[in-house]
């Protein structure tokens, strides 16, 4: 620590010297530092991300237009080994001691060591860009072969390097493309009559198209579907190596015809190569192999079973039910050969985690059919798992928790896994009410069960709706966890059904059957030592009409007592009072808060992501997400004729039951601008209503504003709700907007920055708050929307991305004022938030 420490301290003090620095020091005298490449296409210059890869040799990258790293390279000492050598010459005795202590290759070490600052401005600064005239060559080369590959065939290309006096040099490439070649015509020619009859049905789709712009990379994509299409047509012993595609442009006038050419197949044998039409294979026998692996391949199969045409074999007793390893396997007897099947059967066993991957092989037989052997190796049955952390939070001084897991394969014989996982946590809290009590006073025990089937489980046959290739889920699950001393200490209890399913890549459906949630409070008490703003805020009201005798409430007995007497006006307040109203806000807050919740709900959520892979950045998510609470139980309250509570609400088990409609729908959308720079937006809408039941939305299903991922000028849950000026911890409601934009665009390395805007705020609506700052009662409340704005650092560690942020109040509009521009706008006030991987 203390060496990184020094290296900082070393490099900032150089910061200050390199508007000085030469950049060209290191350059010998025959040699050129590379500043500037241009590119002039048609007489125009062009720096698109397409030609700027195509360029073999850039100069060193620049931080705000600096070459910073070029300078920490030049603050290392090139000739550091005949430094150090001099150093320990200089003192004869002192050397004589070292060679005397230390073996010739401890010496090297030694010597090694003494360079190690030296190395480390080296690893970390960048070695300047010496001008190349054979990666120039390189270059013009790759700016030729793109302008041919995309049409432009009578391209030329040239360059100039400018060697200027002070060592730096530009390079200047000049294109001259000519008319771009355009397709005339499409021919073709093909010698199995099978092929020219499936081509025939398939070419309307082609990537080649008369009267477009040739394009070589248009061609490969044609070959590729071309195979594709007929390897999924039965013909399986077809390759896009069977397709060529020539082109005549002699005597064309800039136009390109195009013949289409797919060869019979080739039979080898040891002396010579026969050529026969290709035909159309079906699957004869699939054969399962329920068990196997390296250790067994010499063993006899014991068990057996055809089903539904399968084959099924085992090496001892069958431990699956035949249906379980059917579903799994899309390849199908007596149906065409397809090659997607044989993908689909990879991805779904891989996706039941019971299986390693699977093993599949097609044999050919003598009438033109294939038997398709399918090798299984389960994994263990029983995998144990256990974690554990230590942990410090606003709550908790330390914290201790240990994770236990436990997942068995196969339960039921149907491919199914069941996971029982456990948590026990102990704490020692931060402000603790009674000084004896014991050092960990905070615990956390819980238990989770959840059992996944890979179908959807129903008394009803769903095939035909949600067939076996989009991966069918279906997953219960049980949780239950009880919290002591933990905030107002909670007992809670959670089940679920759900079913989930892909109908492509890129989309993903999840429909909530039903879930079923309860929260207990078991220290309602504890309110107002949690909630300290509301107790400081109800405490001072008290003062001011010296209640108690102007003394200090005590919560829970004398905070309650003062409540129910300004409520029931028992003191000089009335309802008109400023005074009142605040602590008939406090009164409904803390109902609200501290009552016990039972949600009975059913939701569906639709994910639509075009992302191709973690690389491609021109995408789109878009997640809708519907919930409903309570009608069934509503509905059954009615029918057994149950009685209403004083507050007019039917309850099960001691408990009103919540019951609301709640939808969200998030959009992002990201853009690459190319060079690193990238472009992305984010909108969201919630809003919960209660109706029926319920008059107000649980405290875990409302909405909250601020922080890491939302509007990060603001931390969690300090904005809104709307205009209102509120100081409480915990700040919600039923009705949220949020529009985010960031672009990102890249440092040096592996150091990104970033600039972004937040919009957004929340509101109640169609709840029991009045009306007032915190409500949404026109679309001129939309004034209220909070603005922030700010920088932040994001570092790429390939595996995940360290973010910081810092945001700004832009337009608060807590300030009642009609100034709400730029009044916090400042580091004081900003608020610095801390996060992994990108907030959207």
């Amino acid at each position: 620590m203390k060496l990184q420490a020094l290296k900082i301290v070393i490099l900032l003090f150089c910061f200050g010297l390199f508007p000085s620095c030469n950049s060209v020091k290191s350059i010998a005298e025959n040699e050129h530092l590379l500043t500037k490449n241009t590119v002039i296409i048609n007489g125009h210059k062009n720096n698109t991300e397409t030609i700027d890869n195509l360029l073999f040799q850039k100069p060193n990258r620049k931080l705000l237009n600096y070459p910073l790293r070029l300078h920490i390279y030049n603050l290392a000492r090139p000739n550091i080994d005949s430094i150090i050598h001099s150093t320990i010459n200089k003192n004869p005795k002192r050397k004589e001691r070292l060679e005397k202590l230390l073996s010739e290759k401890q010496l090297d070490k030694y010597i090694d060591s003494r360079k190690g600052f030296n190395n480390w401005l080296k690893t970390t600064g960048e070695a300047p860009v010496i001008v190349d005239e054979s990666k120039t060559e390189k270059t013009l080369k790759n700016l030729r072969d793109y302008h041919f590959n995309n049409g432009w065939f009578d391209a030329k290309a040239t360059y100039t390097i400018d060697r200027k006096e002070n060592k730096r040099a530009e390079v200047n490439y000049n294109v001259i493309t000519g008319a771009a070649y355009v397709i005339d015509s499409i021919s073709k020619q093909i010698k199995s009559p099978i092929i020219d009859s499936l081509y025939t049905t398939i070419k309307n789709k082609s990537f080649i198209k008369i009267g477009e712009q040739y394009k070589t990379n248009n061609f490969e994509i044609e070959r590729n579907r071309i195979s594709n299409t007929l390897r999924n047509s039965g013909v399986y012993h077809f390759n896009q190596d069977y397709i060529t595609v020539e082109i005549d442009t002699i005597g064309t006038n800039k136009k390109v015809n195009v013949n289409v050419q797919i060869q019979d197949r080739a039979i080898r044998t040891p002396d010579s190569i026969r050529r026969e039409p290709f035909k159309i294979y079906k699957i004869k026998d699939v054969n399962i192999y329920s068990n196997t692996n390296f250790s067994s391949l010499n063993e006899t199969i014991t068990d057996s079973i055809y089903y539904k045409g399968y084959n099924l074999y085992s090496i001892g007793k069958m431990q699956f039910n035949p249906e379980a390893l059917t579903d799994a396997v899309f390849v199908s007897p007596r149906n065409i050969f397809k090659d997607i099947d044989r993908t689909r059967t990879y991805r779904y066993i891989s996706e039941l985690r019971t299986f390693k991957y699977p093993d599949i092989k097609y044999i050919e037989n003598d009438d033109e059919t294939l038997t398709a052997n399918i090798y299984l190796t389960p994994l263990k049955k029983f995998n144990l798992g256990f974690s554990a952390d230590v942990s410090r939070s606003d709550i908790q001084s330390i914290g201790f928790s240990l994770n236990p897991s436990l997942l068995i394969r196969n339960i039921f014989r149907g491919a199914e896994t069941f996971e029982i996982s456990a948590i026990g946590a102990i704490g020692a809290s931060i402000d603790r009410n009674n000084p004896n009590s014991n050092f960990f006073d905070i615990n956390e025990i819980g238990l989770n069960l959840k059992l996944t089937i890979p179908r959807i489980f129903s008394p009803f046959n769903t095939d035909k709706i949600i067939p076996n290739y989009m991966s069918p889920t279906t997953r219960i699950s049980l949780a239950s966890t009880s919290q002591t001393n933990i905030g107002l200490d909670k007992q809670t209890f959670i089940g679920a059904f759900n079913y989930s399913w892909l109908p492509s890549a890129k989309v993903t459906n999840r429909l909530d059957f039903f879930s079923v949630q309860y929260v207990r409070n078991l220290n309602i008490g504890n309110y107002f030592k949690v909630y300290g703003t509301s107790y400081s805020s109800l405490n001072d009201i008290s003062k001011t009409l010296n209640y108690n005798n102007g003394n200090d409430l005590n919560y829970p007995d004398e905070t309650d007592d003062f409540i129910s007497d300004v409520l029931n006006e028992n003191t000089s307040l009335t309802p008109d009072d400023e005074n009142y109203i605040t602590v008939s806000a406090i009164n409904e807050r803390k109902e609200r808060l501290t009552e016990n919740n039972l949600i009975f709900s059913s939701s569906y959520t639709y994910n639509k992501n075009t992302q191709e892979n973690l690389f491609d950045e021109n995408y789109s998510i878009f997640n809708y997400k519907i919930e409903l609470a309570g009608n069934l139980l509503a509905n059954t309250s009615k029918l057994l004729g149950l009685k209403k509570d004083e507050n007019d609400r039917y309850q099960i088990f001691d408990v009103a039951f919540s019951q609301y409609v709640k939808t969200e729908i998030d959009y992002i959308k990201h853009w690459n601008l190319g060079k690193k720079n990238i472009l992305a937006i984010r909108s969201f809408f919630g809003i919960a209503i209660p109706y029926g039941n319920s008059n107000s939305i649980p405290f875990a299903k409302s909405f909250f504003a601020g922080g890491a991922n939302d509007n990060r000028a603001w931390s969690p849950y300090s904005l809104g709700p709307g205009s209102s000026v509120t100081t409480n911890e915990f700040n919600e409601a039923n009705l949220k907007l949020l529009f985010s934009a960031e672009h990102r665009f890249n440092l040096f390395g592996n150091l990104n920055g970033a600039l972004f805007v937040d919009a957004g705020n929340i509101w109640n609506v169609l709840d029991n708050t009045e009306t007032g700052p915190a409500t949404l009662d026109t679309f001129n409340d939309l004034k209220d929307i909070a603005m922030g704005s700010g920088f932040g650092l994001r570092y790429d560690f390939s595996f995940f991305v360290f973010r910081f942020d810092v945001g700004f109040k832009t337009y608060d509009p807590s300030y009642q004022g009609n100034n709400r521009w730029f009044n916090d706008y400042n580091f004081t006030n900003a608020v610095y938030n801390i996060g992994i991987n990108y907030p959207f």
